[in-house]
């Protein structure tokens, strides 16, 4: 006999939905033998009460994903099955207690000092909203089909037009390729390179510096150098002095020491690349945007003429993180080399997303919003380093570097880095050491002192005398 039993407390939606299962379960635990016919379909909605459309849809379901097959005028019989290894559970599709997340209404608010934040309350959603919506009325019909692996040219052609205004950046909209991320970049950068030259990638990187990017370039077979870095950035003699053939810096605002790159300096590097066919200068300009008290200073790839910078901007500081709009500006050699071998890679950002954005910067409202957060963002640097020099007074050193969204502080202590790193969460304060971009990772302090990466972006003016209280708990309590 057949038997089904509907649970009327099911958590199923619709009765053919758990008539389907049931009927699943019993033919994969081998309740239900192959070949055997089931019940007709009036047969069994009158056994279960239920309508036969409901029992026609559980038996479509069971027959289009191979349960069962049909015999025109016959009925429905069970197909022969090949039976999984492992007995059919239903505990084996739980989650593994280490691999489950859980979320928390009632978390205590942590402040942050992280370098890697953003303002979300100053974004300008209203203007963001307005562009969204020019943007579907202008691009609806290319919604629906798949752009330019570079992205959208028209997007390519605004972007080329103000990184030229406001970096000095030189390129034409076919240089520039649009993604979700430096990362993705670096991924696709690393492997163009490897393709024009044929050659082991030997890669000269800040030391301390992005580590994460680092960490990635090691992972596609790259050789790392890592570089000193000095208050006027990277070390040429260094980079002179090696084999590498690539080098990756943040010549407008080192990170994480926040050192800007003098004009010599990036002379020198640009005959270093023009040397060799094969030299090449990723640089990333981050957070460019925001300089305080003077003019920005101009891209290194504005003084190349030799196609001899690999250009990588991000909106992620100066719009909103989540967005995850980067983009990169190639040589024309290797831009040739990008579209042989990546023709056929799909684009990776939400389409509308680049539209809005385009929109965003035509009508204004991007620079208008990165003039005004220069402006919040100074006031709350400003804030903070007063805080901190008031509160630390002679155990505090700032490297007060007027530019981007964070700078390095040293403090006098006895405490490791460990228990810096380990007392911040039980503080609520989100901070991030030196040695988290350090490639010999540092244990103990050095002459009694701790470095400290200091983020202003998303700390509200009204929270800065909380979270410096805060940090002074945790370097000494």
């Amino acid at each position: 006999m057949f038997f089904i039993d509907l649970d009327k407390n099911s958590e199923h939606e619709f009765l053919y939905r758990e008539i389907y299962e049931k009927i699943k379960i019993k033919i994969m635990k081998n309740k239900i033998n192959e070949g055997e016919k089931l019940p007709s379909k009036r047969r069994l909605a009158k056994q279960l009460g239920v309508s036969v459309n409901t029992i026609t849809s559980a038996y479509e379901q069971l027959l289009v994903e191979g349960y069962i097959y049909t015999i025109e005028r016959s009925g429905y019989y069970v197909e022969e099955i090949t039976q999984l290894s492992q007995p059919f559970s239903k505990k084996a599709q739980l989650i593994p207690e280490d691999l489950k997340e859980t979320l928390s209404k009632d978390e205590p608010r942590k402040l942050s000092l992280s370098h890697m934040d953003t303002d979300v309350d100053m974004f300008p959603f209203k203007e963001w909203f307005k562009a969204q919506q020019l943007a579907l009325q202008k691009h609806q019909n290319q919604l629906g089909h798949i752009t330019h692996q570079q992205g959208p040219l028209i997007v390519r052609q605004t972007l080329s037009k103000m990184i030229n205004l406001t970096r000095g950046v030189d390129c034409e909209p076919e240089q520039i390729v649009i993604s979700v991320g430096t990362q993705t970049l670096i991924k696709q950068t690393l492997y163009v390179l490897k393709l024009a030259s044929n050659k082991q990638l030997n890669i000269a990187v800040e030391n301390p510096g992005y580590q994460r990017l680092y960490g990635l370039m090691e992972q596609l077979d790259a050789n790392i150098y890592p570089t000193s870095v000095d208050e006027n950035g990277i070390s040429i003699d260094e980079i002179k002095n090696s084999d590498v053939n690539t080098v990756f810096l943040t010549p407008s605002h080192q990170f994480p020491i926040g050192s800007i790159m003098p004009v010599y300096k990036r002379f020198d590097l640009l005959n270093w690349a023009a040397e060799n066919p094969y030299h090449y200068i990723i640089e990333d300009d981050y957070d460019s945007e925001f300089k305080y008290q003077t003019d920005n200073i101009p891209a290194l790839q504005s003084l190349d003429y030799n196609q001899k910078v690999i250009y990588m901007g991000s909106f992620s500081k100066s719009l909103l993180m989540g967005f995850r709009i980067s983009y990169m500006v190639l040589p024309y050699d290797l831009l040739r080399v990008y579209r042989n071998h990546h023709h056929k890679l799909l684009p990776y950002n939400n389409t509308l997303s680049l539209f809005t954005l385009n929109e965003f910067i035509l009508n204004g409202s991007y620079l208008q919003h990165i003039k005004r957060m220069n402006l919040i963002y100074e006031k709350k640097r400003t804030e903070l380093i007063t805080q901190l020099s008031s509160v630390f007074q002679d155990n505090i050193s700032i490297n007060d570097v007027p530019a981007g969204l964070h700078f390095t502080a040293s403090f006098k202590t006895d405490k490791t880095y460990d228990q810096i790193e380990q007392a911040a969460p039980k503080h609520l304060l989100d901070i991030h050491t030196i040695r988290r971009f350090l490639f010999e990772s540092k244990t103990r302090a050095e002459n009694n002192e701790i470095t400290l990466v200091i983020g202003f972006s998303s700390i509200r003016m009204e929270d800065i005398p909380e979270a410096v209280n805060r940090l002074k708990k945790v370097i000494y309590d």
